[in-house]
């Protein structure tokens, strides 16, 4: 564990007076853009700290969506398919590639949930790669359950090898750690840029190099950072990614996901849940599948045109704020709540589980404490939401356009009063 004294110097410099941040906070009018936005004292909810699950809502998404209900959904019916939502998939798959993902156009689609995109594209690779002898897929341990449960279903289907990467559970996978488990039978490596317990960024441009050098392709899990962390695809040299949209890109529960591969292997790489969507000829009606030339094919299924609204809307958002100076606010935000738990949580038994360096940590912190199930509870019922993860973390996820830090105060003094009181 990293002893929180050690964590910034922001407690040791004065920089714990939430009004003077707020006031001085360049994107703090970006949270009337966003519902429950009303303070600590002004509704319900009196801190949201798990914006690294579920993302807050836009305040106009019901607005938006009772326009597309009325407008092209209820005037333009079916026509509206021919008209633009065939090609709103890859429409709005560019948009985040441009805004979010460092992505060129024709490489990103949305589509599917978060673990079907997973599986499609890791099968996908594994499937390029078996002719030539690569049998092995590599996962860390520490990787979310899906990620690890997945490759594992993929590895009974195709007769693949699993190596593991056991990495340092309070920092992350580092070049060297994947290093050590890559060899000629290298077909794919699956990785999460922003670990999800610790928050610890990934080197992605190292690490890609690393297993390209092999011979391997690599796909990132980008689901913690697309939003809140500068992501760069096309300079990484990334072969695939997959994301979430319902947690920094606010796209509500269940919202679908997106997947990147690389423009240069699209074409080798064969998907493998066939659909018509994804086919040459959707409305051919042919007798067996052929698939669509370029980022299209990765597409199975009817898109959840609907579902796409509020991360369209998002998206143009943070295009608007711009993602240096939401990163900017993101480093703000996780030190401020590092300096508050140094001088409220530490003298009761609390941990920091993750980087100490703001350079290497994603847009929430882990604090870890044998209590924290109970405290999570507690927290809950008074209108303070953190999310726990066993076997004693609480993660205080914070997404910089909608969180205040006298949210981040108000999260974290309650914290200590429910430590407190089961002492």
């Amino acid at each position: 564990m990293t002893d929180l004294s050690t964590s910034t110097q922001a407690a040791h410099d004065g920089m714990l007076d939430a009004a003077a941040l707020d006031a001085a906070d360049p994107l703090a009018h970006f949270r009337n853009r966003f519902l429950g936005c009303d303070g600590p004292n002004g509704g319900p909810v009196v801190a949201y700290l798990d914006g690294n699950s579920l993302g807050r809502p836009l305040a106009d998404t019901a607005e938006r969506l009772a326009e597309f209900t009325a407008g092209p959904w209820g005037q333009r019916l079916i026509r509206a398919w021919d008209e633009q939502w065939m090609d709103e998939p890859v429409r709005l798959g560019d948009r985040l590639g441009e805004v979010v993902l460092g992505a060129a156009r024709g490489q990103t689609i949305v589509a599917d949930s978060t673990s079907v995109m997973i599986y499609k594209l890791v099968r996908a690779a594994f499937d390029a790669q078996a002719p030539t002898g690569r049998d092995e897929i590599v996962v860390d341990l520490e990787n979310f359950p899906t990620d690890r449960f997945i490759v594992e279903g993929i590895a009974a289907e195709r007769g693949a090898t699993i190596r593991s990467i056991e990495p340092d559970p309070d920092t992350g996978v580092t070049p060297a750690d994947v290093e050590s488990v890559l060899g000629p039978r290298t077909a794919v490596v699956l990785l999460s840029h922003v670990a999800y317990r610790s928050g610890f960024i990934a080197d992605a441009a190292a690490i890609t190099d690393v297993v390209h050098r092999a011979g391997g392709l690599v796909a990132w899990d980008l689901c913690h950072s697309a939003g809140s962390v500068p992501v760069e695809l096309d300079a990484w040299g990334a072969d695939l990614a997959v994301g979430c949209t319902y947690k920094y890109l606010n796209g509500g529960p269940g919202s679908p996901a997106f997947g990147y591969v690389r423009r240069d292997l699209q074409d080798r790489l064969l998907q493998p849940i066939w659909g018509w969507m994804g086919a040459a000829d959707p409305f051919g009606m042919t007798d067996s599948y052929a698939p669509a030339a370029g980022i299209r094919r990765f597409i199975t299924g009817t898109p959840p045109i609907l579902a796409m609204q509020p991360l369209s809307a998002m998206v143009e958002v943070i295009a608007e704020a711009g993602m240096d100076a939401i990163r900017a606010k993101s480093v703000q935000l996780t030190e401020f709540a590092a300096a508050l738990s140094e001088r409220f949580l530490v003298p009761l038994g609390v941990e920091l589980a993750s980087p100490s360096d703001p350079a290497e940590r994603g847009s929430h912190v882990t604090l870890n404490h044998p209590r924290f199930r109970e405290v999570t509870a507690m927290l809950w019922e008074r209108g303070v939401i953190p999310d726990f993860r066993p076997p004693r973390g609480l993660r205080v996820g914070l997404s910089p356009l909608s969180t205040s830090f006298a949210e981040v105060q108000a999260g974290i003094e309650a914290i200590r009063d429910a430590l407190t009181e089961l002492a």
